[in-house]
């Protein structure tokens, strides 16, 4: 399974990242939304489950890799996520400090949500920030998605937390479809 954007590939994970995801994920800049940063141990357990998730749901993370070289700079994916006492689909990223302002971060995430209404047929899609975070914001509104709602996240130090989505009806008009 591999997606293709015009600048990036996209792939399940293999154990063979863990040190290059634990480069992006362990950076306290990249990761300065988070109660902290990853350990080498918490990246290498989330690429077993999300492998794990792709063989049995065909949701997870996707391995970013940059056409020109190959080399990991961040990754992308479907996960299921309470949000606000709600499982909902999510589409998260994170992308390598050196990589951020090229618009890597958007060409992933509308090509994992082409993938998740397409391939997968999901219904609704969300994605979800601490609510200062302007450029996962932005992302977001790139991708088709509108504001949803603010609420206060107690899975992160109960700050104030932004959630857009967009629906599978939503994405059909913008795709010239039903």
């Amino acid at each position: 399974m591999e997606l293709k954007t015009k600048r990036l590939r996209l792939r399940p994970f293999c154990a063979a990242d863990a040190d290059a995801l634990h480069r992006v994920l362990g950076d306290p800049a990249t990761m300065s939304f988070y109660p902290e940063p990853y350990s080498l141990e918490k990246v290498r357990f989330l690429i077993e489950k999300h492998g794990r998730l792709f063989a049995e749901q065909g949701i997870g993370w996707f391995a970013m890799l940059h056409q020109d070289g190959g080399h990991l700079i961040g990754d992308c994916g479907i996960t299921i996520q309470n949000i606000d006492g709600v499982e909902e689909y999510e589409i998260g990223y994170h992308t390598a400090k050196a990589h951020w302002g090229n618009g890597y971060a958007t060409e992933a995430a509308r090509a994992i949500r082409d993938y998740g209404f397409e391939k997968l047929n999901l219904k609704k899609l969300c994605s979800y920030m601490a609510a200062d975070h302007l450029a996962s914001r932005r992302v977001a509104e790139k991708n088709g998605m509108a504001l949803e709602k603010i609420y206060n996240n107690p899975r992160n130090r109960n700050f104030p937390t932004t959630v857009y989505s967009i629906t599978r009806e939503r994405w059909l008009r913008m795709n010239g479809g039903a």
